[in-house]
């Protein structure tokens, strides 16, 4: 990988990864565009490592606070505000995580192609609208339910599919349960430390497995790029959402995904 592939990969990793936007959709263009060749396991490794660094740097208190809160109360029968946030994200996590294992040789097999993506960005990015236009907006994450969590933890596994978005799909199912933007973004960024860790983690083993020569510098400037770009996502996208609402991301999942039917398929 040549300079400006790396901070172009880089780049789209971390901002779409938190962004409804799909990083599937983002991170098929360049090799439709300019040919470039597929960026490799260790430069996935890198990317990911990049985003769950920004992500736990963001949430650093709100993690540490949640931990706290599940060691100390996370075990009574009353536990406190972040015991019970904690056990939430955690429940949520086990959907995604069963359809992953189970499906997703199949899904590489059978959904990963443009058209696929191209009509997951746009049926998603419509949901998304509707979500964020009929929200009522009363609920904020001390008012969520284990059945709310788990809703959400259910949505999340349909990211499987190329083009869904992971953080798309789980604010809407949030706005949907009535949650405010804000905590519903909230929620869908700390519920993907734990995806992103696992992914990460299956990503590194297979890597620790393969013979092929590591570009140690690459590696560094993409988790560099990717975790810079990741923080700023997440900082900017919180500041703005309560007076944006998702409007112009459904618009621009639209114009993406009519692009890439119109284009490359």
């Amino acid at each position: 990988m040549d300079f400006i592939e790396i901070v172009v990969l880089a780049l789209l990793q971390g901002l779409t990864e938190f962004l409804p936007i799909s990083s599937s959709a983002h991170l098929i263009l360049p090799s439709e565009i300019f040919g470039w060749a597929d960026q490799g396991l260790a430069f996935d490794v890198a990317v990911h490592v990049g985003t769950l660094l920004a992500v736990i740097a963001y949430f650093r208190r709100d993690i540490l606070n949640l931990i706290g809160g599940w060691l100390t109360t996370g075990f009574t029968r009353t536990p406190n505000a972040d015991g019970r946030l904690a056990w939430y994200v955690a429940l949520a996590t086990i959907p995604a995580g069963v359809a992953g294992l189970v499906l997703d040789h199949w899904i590489e097999a059978n959904l990963r192609s443009v058209e696929v993506i191209a009509w997951a960005t746009i049926g998603f990015g419509i949901l998304l609208g509707i979500a964020d236009r009929k929200s009522g907006q009363v609920r904020t994450l001390a008012s969520m339910t284990l059945s709310m969590a788990l809703i959400i933890g259910v949505a999340q596994a349909l990211a499987l599919i190329p083009g869904t978005s992971r953080s798309g799909i789980t604010m809407t199912a949030a706005l949907l349960l009535g949650l405010h933007r804000v905590d519903a973004a909230r929620f869908s960024f700390l519920l993907s430390i734990p995806l992103i860790m696992a992914a990460g983690g299956l990503k590194t083993l297979e890597l620790a497995q393969s013979v092929l020569p590591v570009d140690w510098q690459s590696l560094l400037l993409g988790v560099a790029l990717s975790a810079v770009s990741a923080w700023l996502c997440i900082y900017y996208f919180l500041a703005f959402i309560s007076r944006i609402g998702m409007l112009p991301f459904v618009i621009y999942r639209l114009i993406l995904g009519g692009v890439l039917l119109v284009f490359f398929v």
